[in-house]
């Protein structure tokens, strides 16, 4: 008999797993603590949540048993008065992950390429995987700084990659791509896709209008920071008009579900609500950069995102300082891999979580 374990495709038997979040029940079970006594702050979410708007709609909505727009038409059209720009360049996506799977799997066949530049997000690696392709890496400096010089010589290569990966304010450490930068890499001779995911905590002027001047240019954007609706997956992309016939055909057509239709739609009409939440936590974010410099173990680097990344100092353990913290019911992300060693990274939350962060690190200290 055949063993069916072979008909896996190969690049998905070798490939690693992406390692998400867990869920606030599961880290209730683990910690043996109630949810609402957990302190999460390790994945970058809004914890003022969703504007009462939001939570209305969802709940008088009395169509939830019929399919939604394949179209998503009110949903684009809020989106254009939101962007400013053209519905007909606007797809919105299952969360701005199914967007980047979409990218991907649209561009890259077996044995192709793309430019990946960690430390950053790493499901660019993941869809490159996915979709059989070779992720061809362009490491950052210490100072998180891309290497432009390093992803130039990689494009023009024997054999060039076909799509760059770009993040900002990049994941983890929460530094901006400069525009002279980005004009340099867009005469390269691929598709730069620019993730823009915290983007609303930056407090600089988007790139998405550059879409409408570039061929090559593909803006990626979220509800799940700004708007709180992370549990509900929704994102939208800025595409180049010459692509969007090629997305309208390749996407499933019913990605989108109700609720988040409705969610997304009330988040955008009341925006007032989220810039009020977007002042606190970046507010808090400078608070709790300024507050962790006077710890002696911690380097905090200066972020326009929504948390702040920290280098644990040599004598001391980040994996130390992560249990410590979730002995104490406090949530942060911790990593230990090359090109980001030894360093947690800390969500700005409200001000009442960071005075439980900071009240455990002084046990430390």
């Amino acid at each position: 008999m055949r063993d069916v374990q072979q008909l896996l495709r190969p690049n998905i038997r070798e490939m690693e797993p992406y390692t998400p979040i867990l869920p606030f029940e599961v880290l209730s079970q683990r910690l043996g603590r109630p949810a609402a006594e957990i302190v999460k702050l390790d994945a970058n979410e809004n914890p003022y949540g969703p504007s009462p708007l939001v939570r209305q709609r969802l709940h008088t909505y009395p169509f939830y048993h019929i399919y939604p727009d394949p179209q998503q038409i009110r949903l684009r059209q809020a989106l254009a008065e939101y962007t400013r720009l053209p519905e007909t360049n606007i797809l919105p996506g299952h969360g701005a992950d199914e967007l980047l799977d979409l990218i991907t799997r649209l561009f890259v066949q077996p044995g192709d390429r793309i430019i990946n530049c960690p430390p950053t997000f790493g499901m660019y690696r993941f869809d490159a995987g996915l979709a059989g392709g070779e992720s061809l890496t362009v490491w950052r400096g210490d100072d998180f700084s891309l290497d432009v010089a390093g992803i130039e010589e990689v494009a023009i290569s024997a054999t060039p990659p076909k799509l760059l990966f770009l993040t900002s304010p990049n994941n983890p450490d929460g530094n901006l791509l400069a525009p002279q930068t980005l004009r340099r890499l867009l005469d390269l001779p691929l598709m730069v896709v620019l993730d823009e995911a915290y983007w609303e905590f930056s407090g600089v002027p988007s790139f998405a209008p550059w879409v409408l001047e570039h061929d090559n240019l593909i803006v990626l954007r979220t509800f799940s920071k700004w708007a709180g609706l992370a549990g509900l997956r929704l994102g939208y992309g800025i595409f180049p008009t010459w692509l969007m016939p090629h997305l309208w055909k390749f996407k499933q057509p019913y990605n989108i579900n109700v609720a988040a239709t409705v969610a997304g739609l009330a988040a955008l009409e009341d925006v007032t609500y989220s810039q009020k939440c977007i002042a606190a936590l970046c507010q808090e974010r400078d608070r709790l950069y300024r507050e962790l410099s006077h710890f002696t173990f911690l380097q905090p680097l200066p972020s326009r995102a929504n948390f702040v990344l920290c280098r644990v100092t040599e004598g001391h353990s980040a994996a130390a300082l992560h249990a410590h913290l979730a002995k104490h019911g406090i949530l942060v992300r911790y990593f230990d891999k090359q090109g980001l060693r030894n360093a947690i990274r800390i969500s700005a939350g409200k001000p009442e979580q960071t005075d439980v962060l900071l009240k455990a690190l002084r046990e430390i200290n």
